[in-house]
């Protein structure tokens, strides 16, 4: 695919539709996953459930987590959950870890949600 080329990944969300975006981007072989929030009761419940959210995403464009070279991680209460979401994310990416960031934020749009992540993948050329 040229860098030229787009393919752009939706999951149907109302915010896409009102708000004029997409879950996911692939421009040649670069993935950007946009922020991704999850449903659940408590930060764990709630970044797992982004993160499959991401997969997913990754998995449409032709990619995985083995292919993640970048994460941030925004919470509204890090000083609360920072260890949680921390080691979700390190059992996620496993021995193929992303670099990352982890940002305290003082709130989402929705304030029942307390994690937001977003991606950033490459493919390699022999996956392409």
């Amino acid at each position: 695919m040229s860098a030229d080329k787009r393919e752009r990944h939706f999951n149907n969300s109302v915010w896409e539709k009102n708000w004029g975006y997409c879950r996911a981007v692939k421009v040649g072989n670069v993935i950007h996953v946009s922020g991704t929030v999850g449903q659940g009761a408590d930060a764990a419940e709630q970044t797992r459930a982004a993160l499959k959210t991401i997969e997913d995403a990754l998995k449409k464009l032709g990619a995985s987590f083995k292919d993640v070279v970048r994460t941030r991680m925004y919470l509204t209460h890090i000083e609360r959950d920072f260890d949680v979401v921390g080691k979700i994310h390190g059992e996620t990416f496993g021995q193929n870890p992303p670099a990352t960031a982890m940002i305290g934020v003082s709130r989402f749009v929705d304030p029942k949600f307390v994690v937001e992540i977003e991606a950033e993948a490459i493919i390699s050329s022999s996956k392409l």
